[in-house]
């Protein structure tokens, strides 16, 4: 069969990167070791609106994409794209897609498809990481297929789905000083946990062409690659590289021209490097495109699907991504990204945090006060398993619209097989707030308890997270709040949800 365009550079690839790691082997320490490429399941194209293109599958299939309409919705104070339609045209089946984000992959037209980004993300951006220079990036499975081969990915930290704050692929970073219309749309994804307690290892066997400041030759130049103390990068047989960052201490192990295997363990998280001050897993995938360009391959598909096949959970709640508004206006807070194994989610209830409820997988919601708000979903299947997230809300002053309000990262370590009696390690850390505590409540009846953290003025300090510990006498689900105030009245809140097992 005929060759596109699309699967002839992805042959071409494919030679330069063995290429790469035969010269790596030929040049490095003697525990490298050949093996065997793995061809990826995705397939990439680029187009522009009404470009169509003819697609080769991984199963051998054909398929034909259409890309009819792409429509940016930006929110009135940065510009910053929130949503996205992507209207696309699939073997004579329409559909519209969301680009990026927490939207996973949808059934259209005998196949899987998803968006991963759009040219407007181009525009306005500190950080062009796409090699995009088409109108959408548009990914194609066969219908039945895996997202990546079974065996060949795992979930990179030690740590439950959503255990703390995270950032997706594409999502306006609305943090720092001040406002600004110049945004930064994350590249990758940020894992949120406890600093120094949550082990970071391998998602797939890789070469090790990078770690810390030390680059193994030949991964200098025209790669991604960009050493730093805290970071290491793999190179995986698919031409992957992965990036990861902020440790707060790599293994000892880690050096260039070792391979690793999945699993194996790479260091600790922290909140080094370029961290903003939170402690966090910075991960992303990077390869090239169709452009020719390196780029991003969004991973937060990649990441759910692994998740899955290590943890195996029924339901996993998802109120992401975070919003940004002004103070009056109403924004739509969306559960509709969560996922159920059984295939069919029977409630959705938000509770808000003046106490009012609602049900839905959408929901309007009206703020008059600036201030940051966790408000808590919680999802139940039809076999009567729930799942809890938060949905976050940066609500800014009018009277103020170049600041952002106060928040908090709260974490927790342990997250998996906590049974009652045993220390739950909580931390939190404040940002753009000096006065006051943080004050938690553990959800159980116990009594409130102070910390104060230290406000993230000097965002590598290593004592800049303030702790407790809280143990639970009985198992169950506990929905953990922590908030803080600033001289202005604006509270900034989080939640964190604890399961207690049986013992």
């Amino acid at each position: 069969m005929e060759k596109t365009p699309v699967e002839i550079f992805m042959c071409l690839w494919a030679l330069v990167f063995w290429g790469l790691v035969n010269s790596a082997q030929a040049d490095s320490s003697p525990t490298v070791k050949a093996a065997a490429s793995i061809e990826p399941l995705v397939r990439v194209v680029d187009l522009h609106v009404g470009q169509q293109a003819e697609v080769e599958l991984a199963d051998g299939s054909m398929a034909t994409v259409r890309l009819l309409e792409v429509t940016e919705h930006r929110d009135p104070i940065r510009q910053a794209i929130r949503e996205t339609e992507v209207h696309v045209e699939v073997n004579g089946q329409r559909a519209t897609l969301s680009a990026g984000l927490y939207h996973l992959p949808i059934q259209v037209g005998g196949l899987q498809i998803d968006c991963a980004v759009t040219a407007g993300y181009n525009v306005n951006n500190l950080r062009r990481d796409y090699g995009l220079e088409a109108d959408a990036r548009l990914r194609l499975w066969p219908a039945e297929s895996p997202w990546l081969r079974p065996g060949t990915f795992r979930y990179p930290v030690k740590q439950r789905w959503f255990a703390s704050l995270t950032w997706a692929d594409i999502e306006p970073i609305d943090g720092g000083r001040t406002i600004s219309n110049q945004v930064a749309y994350h590249n990758g994804w940020d894992i949120g946990g406890v600093e120094g307690r949550v082990e970071v290892v391998a998602a797939t066997d890789a070469l090790v062409v990078s770690s810390g400041l030390d680059v193994l030759e030949g991964h200098a130049e025209d790669t991604p690659v960009q050493p730093r103390y805290d970071v290491v990068y793999l190179l995986d047989n698919r031409g992957w590289y992965y990036r990861y960052s902020h440790f707060q201490s790599i293994d000892p192990q880690i050096e260039v021209g070792k391979t690793v295997k999945q699993g194996d363990r790479l260091g600790v998280l922290g909140k080094e490097g370029a961290s903003g001050g939170w402690s966090h897993l910075h991960f992303h995938i990077s390869c090239r495109q169709p452009s020719g360009q390196w780029g991003l391959q969004n991973a937060g598909a990649f990441l759910h699907e692994a998740y899955r096949q290590q943890y195996q959970p029924p339901l996993l709640a998802c109120a992401r991504p975070q919003q940004f508004i002004t103070a009056g206006d109403t924004v739509t807070l969306d559960g509709s990204n969560s996922w159920s194994e059984c295939g069919e989610i029977a409630e959705y209830h938000w509770t808000f945090t003046d106490g009012s409820t609602a049900r839905g997988p959408r929901v309007e919601r009206s703020y008059e006060q600036p201030g940051r708000f966790s408000e808590i979903l919680r999802v139940t299947d039809s076999h009567g398993n729930i799942d809890y997230d938060f949905a976050i809300v940066q609500v800014i002053d009018p009277q103020q619209p170049e600041r952002y309000t106060p928040s908090l990262h709260a974490a927790y370590a342990p997250t998996f097989a906590i049974r009652p009696g045993d220390p739950v390690t909580f931390q939190v850390r404040a940002s753009r707030i000096s006065e006051g505590d943080e004050i938690w409540d553990f959800g159980d009846g116990s009594p409130t308890v102070r910390t104060r953290s230290d406000g993230n003025l000097k965002p590598l300090a290593p004592d800049g997270y303030a702790s407790v510990v809280h143990r639970y006498e009985r198992p169950g689900h506990y929905l953990v709040h922590v908030h803080r105030q600033d001289a202005s009245g604006a509270t900034a809140h989080a939640r964190l949800h604890v399961r207690i097992q049986q013992e």
